[in-house]
């Protein structure tokens, strides 16, 4: 049994249905210069790219 990577846990998680959801980035500093529409979208979880599914899903081997 694969252990669970700490990192990725506290960057992704794991929905019902398996999609995998992860924060934004580009939100912590220099926002004075970004429009506020792009900051509210920043807000929003994403759900993650297709390409990367697998790979998070390997390192959540519990499905944390």
């Amino acid at each position: 049994m694969q252990k669970t990577r700490k990192a990725v846990k506290k960057r992704f998680k794991i929905t019902a249905r398996g999609k995998v959801i992860l924060n934004r980035t580009k939100r912590r500093h220099l926002a004075g210069s970004k429009a506020a529409k792009k900051k509210r979208a920043f807000r929003r979880p994403k759900v993650a790219d297709k390409t990367d599914v697998h790979r998070v899903r390997e390192n959540l081997p519990s499905g944390a």
